[in-house]
């Protein structure tokens, strides 16, 4: 069994290692800052497994237009140990801190260009609500 621990700041460089496995920008200040606003937030969760190969970001929201749900809005496991059981295990940790929270649902969102991820939902038991597209304006 995989042992889990909430993140911590110091992770920050691994952290932002594994984003740019992904693709994301990974610049060790932004991903820092943005960790320790998250670690501060009582309505995010950041988990990594002891070695820090993964981790799994989730958000609990409300919506006007749904009910309360808890959204996993990152997951990235190392590409070493891919395979491995440690994603499914960390999806596995987010649903148990929903259900902690009395959250009765929860909801991940997978970019069209990772086929690959909509595959593993699936097998995890997600099955597909929508398609949609995701639009940014800086202002």
């Amino acid at each position: 069994m995989t042992a889990f621990r909430p993140a911590r700041l110091e992770d920050a460089p691994r952290i932002a290692e594994l984003l740019t496995q992904l693709g994301y920008p990974g610049e060790l200040e932004a991903v820092a800052g943005r960790l320790a606003l998250l670690l501060r937030s009582p309505t995010h969760l950041v988990l990594v497994d002891t070695r820090v190969d993964g981790c799994v970001t989730a958000e609990r929201r409300l919506v006007l237009h749904q009910d309360e749900h808890v959204e996993i809005t990152g997951l990235v496991v190392d590409a070493a140990v891919r395979r491995s059981g440690l994603g499914r295990a960390l999806v596995r940790a987010a649903e148990q801190w929903a259900v902690r929270h009395g959250v009765p649902a929860v909801v991940v969102r997978s970019n069209v260009v990772r086929p690959e991820s909509h595959a593993f939902y699936e097998a995890a038991g997600y099955r597909r609500t929508a398609t949609s597209h995701s639009y940014r304006r800086t202002v």
